[in-house]
């Protein structure tokens, strides 16, 4: 069943609708102040909206009328600073989340959850005697010790270095597939976002702006706007124009007829001003060597500006014809750099294919 969401609050300012899937891990991503955390702090019952409901199927946690308390909903939370207790030990800050067993349970399960969370054996130390990542484990430990059906993180891995962090991405991995749950993480971290939830919310000012599959969102944005937070470099402006009948509309960009079979995400495409997307992984250079015949879809001429190596990766800025001061991104293999001499001063073909133009709304 889904977590169902439609948020009105004035401050922190909400305005915010989505449907998270049972079973997924849902990463809501947005800058600072996007409202991720009051987000998630309304789901934990610890923010009362304005006006909202919240359901997790037909589980009505808010709405008219209605507010649950945290402790009557089925969830577990992880703070961003863990929130710990410094005076219990480990096995004292689980126990502490299952004051509704009979004491004898209470230790039984409270080791359990800790062996879960890959912390077994570390029961009798204090926060202060753990390092990051065996504090977060033990957090997770205590967030899961109710057996919660939604597990909220809340930037859970934003103050461990960068290879505790991909453990501890794996290790939530694993558990996710143990318990099954729903889990909603808040996160300004694209990177960890792709890497950990096949759900993912993109958030500004306190308003979806767009939801879906991971992979569609990262790589097929709805507006300028959710392209803008995704940080696509290429996000151009645009004239739609339709085709003849059965022939794929075309864009103007200069003086470019761009040849389009990706349509928008949104409603509304048709004739007119609209922008455009590529990723630049998805901006392929022709090869000098091999003969192309015409056959390649949207080639465009263009000079390279800059040429920057990131390790066996390199980005190239490439300036296109007839579009002075505009500049377009490529990314390519350091090997495919050096076999055709991609340098600044050189003049190249690309080509942009039909199905790799995304259009935008604004």
């Amino acid at each position: 069943m889904s977590l169902a969401l439609d948020l009105d609050h004035p401050g922190p300012p909400l305005a915010f609708a989505a449907e998270l899937p049972e079973g997924e891990i849902t990463a809501l991503v947005g800058p600072s102040g996007s409202g991720k955390t009051s987000i998630l702090r309304a789901l934990a019952g610890l923010l009362r909206v304005r006006r909202g409901r919240i359901a997790l199927g037909e589980s009505l946690w808010d709405g008219p009328g209605v507010h649950v308390p945290t402790r009557a909903r089925p969830i577990g939370l992880v703070p961003q600073h863990y929130g710990l207790f410094p005076h219990m030990t480990a096995l004292g800050n689980v126990e502490a989340a299952l004051s509704h067993l009979p004491r004898a349970q209470r230790r039984a399960r409270a080791l359990e959850c800790l062996r879960l969370a890959h912390v077994g054996g570390l029961e009798g130390q204090r926060p202060q005697a753990l390092s990051g990542g065996q504090r977060q484990r033990v957090a997770l430990a205590r967030a899961i010790a109710r057996g919660p059906r939604v597990l909220l993180l809340d930037e859970p891995f934003s103050a461990l270095d960068r290879s505790t962090r991909k453990r501890l991405y794996i290790e939530l991995r694993r558990l996710h597939t143990e318990l099954g749950c729903t889990v909603v993480l808040v996160t300004h971290d694209l990177d960890e976002a792709a890497q950990l939830a096949s759900h993912l919310v993109l958030l500004r000012h306190g308003q979806c702006l767009q939801a879906g599959p991971t992979s569609q969102v990262l790589t097929r944005p709805a507006s300028t706007a959710a392209a803008r937070l995704l940080d696509i470099p290429n996000v151009f402006p645009a004239r739609a124009e339709a085709g003849t009948p059965g022939e794929p509309r075309r864009l103007h960009w200069g003086p470019h007829r761009l040849r389009t079979t990706a349509g928008p995400l949104v409603e509304g495409w048709g004739d007119g001003d609209w922008a455009f997307a590529v990723l630049p992984q998805n901006v392929l250079l022709v090869r000098p060597d091999k003969p192309w015949d015409g056959h390649l879809e949207n080639p465009i001429g263009a000079l390279v500006v800059e040429s920057m190596a990131l390790g066996a990766e390199c980005i190239v800025w490439l300036e296109p014809e007839g579009l002075p001061g505009t500049r377009l991104q490529m990314r390519l293999p350091a090997r495919a750099v050096a076999r055709y001499a991609v340098a600044a001063g050189k003049t190249v073909t690309v080509c942009l294919r039909g199905a790799d133009i995304v259009p935008l709304a604004s």
